[in-house]
Formats: C-alpha cells, structure tokens, sequence
C-alpha cells in the first residue's frame, strides 16, 4: 500500500447534541467507503462509544481527539497518525461546535479548536424540524461567529418534505451558505440509546446493515462529491503517536465485554506503541485476569446493567482477588464500582461486587455527574507517580453511598481549575476511581 502524505478530512459538527452528527458521520463513511476509498474517522471529545460506530462504518478503528485533554503535540501527533493511510478522515464534534471551557484559545475542548488549529472546514449538520427559513440564519450565524472556522456548508436533517427541503435551500442559498444534501425525519435513521448514549455497536444488531443502507442514501440524496472537494488536507508526513499514558504493565489484561466497554482507543494504541502486549478477557463470561500478566484495567462500562452476573461470576472475583495480592489492579467508572463492596441497581437490589476497595456505589439514586477533570495522583500506581496530572473526564450516573475508608487516588479539580478535593480510593495494588483517563499532562505545553 502507497503511505498518503496528505490526507482530506472534514469536521462533522452541528449547533448541538442530537442533531444527528453520528448519523452522517456513518452516512458519509460509508459513501466514501463503497467508492473504494480508505476511510478513516475521529471523534473530538471524550467520547468512548461513538468511535466503535465510525469503525463499523468505515472498517477501521477509531480514535478521540481532545483539545482540552490532550497536549497540542499529542493531539497533532494522534491525527497524523490516524490520517497517515487514509484517502478521508471524518472528524465527528461531540455537541455543539464551539461548545468547551474556559477561555485558553484552541484548548477549550471545543471541535471548533480541532478545525481552528489543523485549518480544517466544517460540515454543519442542522436539525431543521420545527423550522424552515430560520435554519439559514443559525446556519449564518456559525459561519460568522469564528473567523477562525470555517463552515463549508450543511447537511440537513430532520426533513419533512421535499417542499419544506426547498423552502430551507432557498434560504440557504440566499445566505450564501452551500447544502450538500438532506435526510429525511425518519426513526429508522436514528440508533438505539441509553443513559450514557449510544447503545454500544457490539451490543447492536444489524449495524452494519444499517451502515450501508446509511451509505446509499448519502450516495442518492447528498453531494458527495462536492464534500470531498471541500475538505481541507492534512500533512501526515509527521511523527506518530506515542503513548498518551505510559503503560501500567508489560502484558495488561483488559477487561473487555458489554459490561467494560468504555476504552479510549488511543490510549490502547498508545500503550502498544510502547512496547506492552493487551491480552482481553471477560469478567461477563466468569474469566479471571489471564495468567502471565502484570497489570490489570477494569474501565468504564455498564456494570449497573449486568450487576446479578458480575454478582455471580465467582471465578472472575476470585481471580481478580488472587491477581491484586501481586500486580496492580486499576478501575474506570465502572470497574471503580466492580471494585467496591456492592453495587446497588436500578431497582434498588444489593449486589456483592470484589471488596477489593471499601466503597459502595447506587444506581438507584441516579445524578448526573459529568465534566472535565484533572487529577492530581496521590501516590504512585498505574496512572503514574505520586504527583503526576493526568487529564480526563467523568460521566456516569452512580454515586458512592458508603464511601470506606481507603486512602484517596487523587485530588481532583474541574477544568476551570476549581479544586474538588480527594476522589476514588487505593488499597494496595488496587486503585480506582469514576475517572476516566485521557492523557498525561506536560505542564510545559501551552
């Protein structure tokens, strides 16, 4: 295979969660990818469920780039990388497109950082049910908010009818603002959903059925070609990506399964790149942590929904038991609350969990907890030495309710900086936290 120098890429994004980004980010992959082109896909954000989406669509995995959470090196670096064989690169915004924190220009978290910094075009993805001239004005009013990014043009969705489609590019084209096609209000187009978004793509049958049939409609009633023509080019002459942490063992066993889902690709890759082999089991299917490794992650994922199992799951506890007596142990989200004593459901039943940390954690007192965060590490362990920053996230709904009496992991502060005190625990080799890792934090980088 010839190695691409310079790759197109555009930046899918829209004024807004629910507009359907995700949905003509899969469209267009597929489109680009039954023309026999390599496709691959990103999404901007911490989002770890949408990337399986964009690998079902465009038959390569996916990856997450984080303005806020990664330093512009590493961000450049995960790009090239990701771009380097690619014919397209699809560039999927998590909410809406300027939406971030605080006021640092190009670190905000914002994908109108990543189309800023990399002088990449955006393709606004507008929601136009319960409108018609109106969405040529928001359309307008991104185009000119930033000089900085530019908008190439929209998609709309949520058409009703073609009348109602020619009201809206008559208006566009007014505004001077190109339409590059349409999809119509249809609930067939949309993806199943939970609390945390997405319903997983291995947990959803028929996806890549769904994909293709994304791909002829994008074919039929969007102007791909006109897409392709406006998509800025990326110089993958670069250097590739290292790792975004430094591997917490040589030979990690990684939970992987509906249950412990939640995994950044680019922090696998990056753990690869540095030499460490990752060898998957399934606490779901009663697997203990392989023999012959050093490191144990449990992430994030949906433990809540499959407590009575992880309940049950006697080799699983047992083995993890045995394997934290010697090599470190560290859980995300939701392998924190496998951690803990018990897990409360959504019904209110207790379930046993490992004991491995003295906490417990409920489902059935739902809050949302969701932000940036910078965590300060406690002492050394898998993240890093004792005073090591590392960047990341939280979002999940299960709170601690008996919150035990480990030592914390780390002192915790939001994204503007505003401290938060001590969170997770350490008991141990075992550490955990609702914390979701990004990145190390170079305190050097601007």
């Amino acid at each position: 295979m010839t190695v691409a120098s310079k790759t197109r890429a555009l930046v899918i994004a829209a004024p807004r969660s629910g507009s359907g980004k995700t949905m003509v980010t899969l469209a267009l992959a597929a489109a680009l990818r039954r023309r026999g082109l390599m496709v691959r896909c990103a999404k901007s954000g911490p989002d770890y469920i949408d990337p399986a989406f964009h690998q079902a669509a465009s038959g390569h995995p996916g990856v997450n780039l984080d303005s806020w959470a990664m330093a512009p090196d590493l961000l450049a670096a995960i790009l090239v990388a990701q771009g380097r064989d690619a014919d397209v690169l699809l560039i999927e915004a998590s909410m809406g497109l300027f939406d971030g924190v605080g006021e640092t220009a190009l670190r905000r978290g914002a994908a109108a950082d990543i189309a800023a910094r990399f002088d990449l075009p955006v393709v606004l993805v507008l929601d136009v049910s319960g409108q018609s001239q109106s969405a040529a004005a928001v359309a307008a009013g991104f185009a000119g908010f930033d000089p900085a990014v530019r908008v190439a043009g929209v998609v709309l969705n949520r058409v009703g009818s073609a009348r109602h489609r020619e009201g809206i590019v008559a208006a566009m084209a007014r505004a001077g603002v190109a339409v590059f096609g349409s999809f119509p209000r249809d609930p067939a187009l949309g993806l199943a959903e939970r609390h945390l978004g997405l319903v997983q793509a291995r947990e959803q049958d028929g996806l890549a059925g769904y994909c293709a049939g994304l791909g002829e409609r994008a074919e039929r009633d969007c102007d791909v070609d006109g897409l392709l023509a406006a998509a800025g080019v990326i110089d993958c002459d670069g250097a590739g990506s290292g790792a975004a942490v430094p591997p917490p063992g040589q030979r990690i066993a990684l939970a992987d399964d509906a249950a412990f889902g939640f995994m950044y690709p680019h922090v696998v890759a990056g753990w690869r790149a540095a030499g460490a082999e990752i060898v998957a089991f399934s606490p779901l299917a009663d697997e203990a942590p392989p023999d012959g490794c050093d490191a144990c992650w449990l992430p994030g994922g949906y433990p809540e929904l499959h407590a009575p199992a992880l309940a049950a799951a006697g080799r699983f506890q047992a083995g993890l038991r045995d394997f934290a007596a010697r090599w470190p142990v560290h859980g995300e989200c939701g392998g924190f609350m496998v951690l803990g004593v018990a897990l409360e459901d959504a019904d209110g039943v207790r379930h046993a969990m490992t004991g491995l940390l003295g906490h417990e954690t409920s489902f059935a007192r739902r809050r949302l907890h969701l932000g940036y965060r910078e965590a300060v590490l406690c002492a050394d362990g898998p993240l890093g030495a004792a005073g090591a920053v590392v960047r990341g996230h939280e979002f999940h709904y299960a709170s601690v309710t008996v919150p035990g009496g480990d030592a914390p992991f780390a002192m915790m502060h939001d994204a503007l900086g505003a401290a938060r005190g001590p969170e997770g625990g350490r008991r141990g080799r075992v550490s955990g936290t609702f914390f979701h890792l990004i990145a190390s934090v170079d305190r050097g980088s601007p």
